[in-house]
């Protein structure tokens, strides 16, 4: 089987000191010399509306216009602040591997070295049986002590954290800001840890990295083949969970047996799939859509304890314990910092993470389940881009939560920060877990 999220080694090859933030802004100032990387000034006064501010940031359903991309009418804190991660233009997103230096590598990684402690790996395995949860970040006093007048944008609507007493999530229709995650690379590390990428860059050991990337892959494929039906699936891939649901006449599948129900038999094999669609007959596309159903019916009684017994079982239970532990010292908590820039995101009341993957989707929803992201994406917020591209994908997500909601693109490859180029969205690039501090210190902040 293919390794799944494989990725180019153009997405890896820039600089981790990368040097554009939100990278649509045309207009913006570079930094003023000896400006260091992450030296934020004092949240101060309210910052008066504009495209990161109010509830959506934006006063019509108009596409961005060029008065929307002008920062210069924040006055409580300099433009410089942010500095390294903006640019002027498109027109040199990454650094070649000419322009990336050892120095500026070995310096990256001593700052992801000394951030954070190393994981304590005498725990029992039972001490981690659910999933890995950032450290909760401390309240930001002046922010709690606002008045909901302050906290309100220019259309009225609280844009502070989540209650505990809201009921219900959001409407599609009632979200005013969507974050556009990308996978590998970028909330995960997994294709580079199989190629060596990560230890190169990050100086690790490169034939440790290597074994946890193939034991993960091992996992995955796994996961995916016992419990998500990919081998039925493979060659059947869909974008989203629910784009077969219709052929679904709501049978139920307690006492169903798929292995007996003749959907791989030889008058309905692998070539009913084939370009864009599935084709097949009506008897044949109600199991496909029975197998999907139950995907999400897995997905989501096991997506905050994938760790139970019943799923992966003995001794897989145990050694995926000890496969989370060694991948996050060799990462140094790569995986935690991003689960805390998540966690930050689903706090809001009004904000939703999307993902948007060139990983097949079984084998997507399983990566996800085995990291440990089950709970900040709901399983109908992830798209596989592998059959229609990214472009296809983020039009797709626009389509569903409108065109007034501000959209913010996270990733690490040219494909995600070309179709946000397109779309005029906001783009963030991770290329080291610097970069995912400094994502979480923003959205501390509320800047994003």
């Amino acid at each position: 089987l293919p390794s799944p999220g494989i990725k180019t080694e153009d997405s890896l090859s820039h600089s981790p000191g990368q040097n554009s933030f939100l990278s649509y802004a045309s207009n913006f100032s570079s930094s003023p010399s000896g400006q260091a990387l992450y030296s934020y000034p004092t949240h101060g006064n309210s910052i008066p509306p504009g495209i990161f501010q109010g509830a959506n940031g934006i006063s019509s359903s108009a596409a961005f216009s060029p008065s929307q991309q002008d920062f210069s009418a924040y006055p409580s804190f300099t433009q410089g602040q942010y500095s390294p991660y903006y640019s002027s233009h498109y027109n040199t997103p990454y650094l070649t591997a000419s322009n990336v230096s050892p120095s500026s590598i070995s310096t990256a990684t001593s700052y992801l070295q000394q951030e954070h402690p190393s994981v304590i790996t005498n725990h029992s395995p039972e001490s981690l049986a659910g999933e890995y949860h950032p450290p909760a970040s401390p309240p930001t006093p002046e922010k709690e002590q606002d008045s909901a007048q302050q906290r309100r944008g220019s259309d009225g609507k609280l844009r502070g954290r989540k209650r505990a007493s809201d009921p219900t999530p959001p409407l599609d229709s009632e979200i005013e800001r969507v974050f556009l995650w990308d996978l590998d690379e970028t909330l995960i590390i997994f294709h580079s840890l199989l190629t060596g990428t990560f230890a190169t860059r990050f100086s690790k050991d490169s034939a440790k990295a290597v074994s946890l990337g193939l034991w993960m892959e091992e996992m995955i494929f796994n996961l995916a083949d016992t419990r998500l039906f990919f081998n039925d699936l493979e060659e059947c891939d869909q974008v989203h969970i629910d784009d077969v649901a219709s052929d679904d006449n709501g049978q139920d599948l307690s006492t169903y047996n798929f292995a007996a129900d003749g959907f791989q038999s030889p008058s309905s094999g692998a070539t009913l799939c084939l370009g864009t669609g599935v084709h097949g007959g009506v008897d044949w596309m109600r199991k496909l859509a029975f197998r999907y159903r139950r995907v999400k019916e897995v997905y989501n009684t096991y997506k905050n304890n994938i760790g139970g017994k019943c799923v992966l079982g003995s001794p897989k239970r145990e050694e995926w314990h000890q496969l989370r532990r060694d991948m996050e010292v060799m990462t140094d908590m790569w995986l935690t910092n991003a689960l805390k820039a998540l966690t930050l995101i689903n706090s809001r009341p009004n904000c939703v993470n999307v993902l948007v993957t060139t990983t097949q989707l079984i084998p997507a929803l399983s990566k996800v389940l085995l990291y440990g992201l089950g709970a900040a994406f709901p399983i109908e917020n992830i798209y596989s881009a592998t059959k229609t591209g990214k472009d296809s994908c983020f039009e797709r997500v626009v389509q569903r939560f409108g065109r007034r909601a501000v959209y913010v693109v996270v990733g690490d490859g040219a494909e995600e920060e070309s179709a946000a180029k397109k779309k005029n969205m906001p783009f963030w690039r991770v290329s080291c877990r610097a970069d995912l501090d400094a994502l979480s210190h923003a959205l501390e902040l509320e800047y994003l």
